[in-house]
């Protein structure tokens, strides 16, 4: 199985063709697998960069605007739905090409997942009315070793800790060193990591949000916003659908709207751009390159692969 991570607007998606152009003119067939939290939605075509029929080049992609907006994906979800089309395509003789930078769902993929039961909804309620102070308060006392793992204002991180320990009597890090369900160790893996350097990144996050603006990227939030969906799901909250709903609702302007959306997107690729320089495996190639002007970044995978 190979796998292409990376920032956002790093060309992953680009050379996931190219590289199953490659594996094919090889004879063996290529399948393209999405393992990015906001190209699943269907109802996110323009926002998440979503490849066109035209972008696919001919090349099958699955699990592309599989899920509806409506249903939150978890990395549970996708992870058990990513293991199933691996192992058919396996069956086939065809090779995955995973492609995405959603660290968590990569890691549940490989890793598997903390078996947490379900949470008492009771306790849910009370830690969720702390404000983040208090929790990490309650928190150092009742998990203090998670606590100090944390920032003291990491408020969803603090309280899913909270909940966890108060819920099943157990740390966090105790469920978490009980994995289940990874495929890691169950799949020959080739990988390798985008990092491009990050003022072209940051200059491609900003045009490529202005191309979605033409693209019809206020339309389709307009279309999100009439389902009155509920607000927490991450559909609603993906980059540049609370900036474009605040520019429908006349709290924008068009221009606010887009030079908030191109910050929150930077801000994005660049916690992803740590996550993917430290907590992947070291033996997953990482592929540094200054620039998009052709060849790269696709010329430098080929490359790395073996396939040029």
């Amino acid at each position: 199985m190979a796998l292409i991570a990376g920032p956002t607007a790093s060309g992953k998606s680009d050379c996931a063709v190219a590289l199953a152009r490659a594996i094919e003119r090889r004879g063996a067939r290529a399948v393209i697998v999405n393992a990015d939290s906001a190209q699943v939605y269907a109802d996110l075509e323009v926002l998440s960069a979503r490849p066109s029929i035209e972008d696919m080049d001919g090349i099958e992609h699955r699990l592309f605007g599989t899920w509806d907006g409506a249903q939150a994906c978890s990395a549970a979800d996708w992870a058990a739905a990513a293991a199933r089309e691996i192992e058919a395509l396996h069956d086939h003789g065809a090779v995955p090409v995973l492609v995405g930078g959603t660290g968590l769902y990569l890691r549940t993929l490989l890793d598997g997942i903390a078996p947490v039961p379900a949470i008492d909804p009771a306790i849910r309620d009370e830690v969720r009315r702390l404000n983040v102070a208090q929790a990490y308060e309650a928190l150092s006392c009742e998990d203090p070793e998670r606590a100090g793992a944390l920032a003291p204002n990491d408020s969803a991180r603090v309280a899913r800790a909270l909940e966890v320990v108060r819920s099943t009597g157990a740390p966090l890090a105790s469920w978490q060193a009980r994995k289940e369900g990874g495929i890691g160790d169950r799949v020959a893996l080739h990988a390798a990591i985008l990092l491009p350097a990050r003022p072209a990144l940051y200059a491609r996050c900003d045009q490529r949000f202005a191309g979605m603006l033409k693209r019809g990227a206020i339309q389709e939030v307009a279309a999100l916003l009439a389902r009155n969906l509920d607000p927490t799901l991450p559909v609603m909250r993906a980059i540049g659908v609370p900036e474009l709903a605040r520019y429908l609702a006349g709290a924008f302007t068009l221009t606010e709207a887009e030079i908030a959306a191109s910050q929150a997107t930077r801000n994005y690729a660049k916690r992803q751009f740590t996550w993917l320089r430290h907590q992947p495996p070291a033996e997953w190639t990482r592929l540094h390159f200054d620039h998009f002007d052709p060849p790269n970044p696709k010329a430098i995978l080929l490359r790395s692969f073996g396939l040029t």
